[in-house]
C-alpha cells in the first residue's frame, strides 16, 4: 500500500492530500529515509512524521484496504512522540 493511503486509512492525517502534501514537503520518512507519496509501505516499517508542533513515530503492524474508525488504531504502534 501507499504511504500516502496508509495515513489517511490509519487516521494518522486526516485526508490523503494532506499526506500526499507532508510527503512532498520532506515530513515523512520510513526506515530513516524521505519519501515520496507513492513509496510502497510494509508491516514492519518505522515512520517518523514531523508536525510543526513536533513528530510522531510509530511502526506498521497491519495493512487493512478499509478499517473502522476504532480499528485503525490497530494498523500501528507508536513508538515515539515530541509535542
Amino acid at each position: 500500500m501507499r504511504i500516502d493511503k496508509f495515513l489517511k486509512v490509519s487516521r494518522i492525517l486526516k485526508r490523503r492530500t494532506l499526506a500526499q502534501e507532508a510527503c512532498d514537503k520532506g515530513k515523512v520518512s520510513v526506515n530513516g529515509k524521505d519519501v515520496k507519496p507513492s513509496y510502497r509501505i510494509k508491516i514492519g516499517d518505522e515512520v517518523c512524521i514531523t508536525y510543526t508542533t513536533g513528530l510522531l513515530k510509530f511502526r506498521v503492524l497491519n495493512i487493512k484496504e478499509t478499517v473502522k474508525k476504532d480499528e485503525a488504531s490497530s494498523l500501528y504502534e507508536i513508538i515515539g512522540e515530541n509535542n
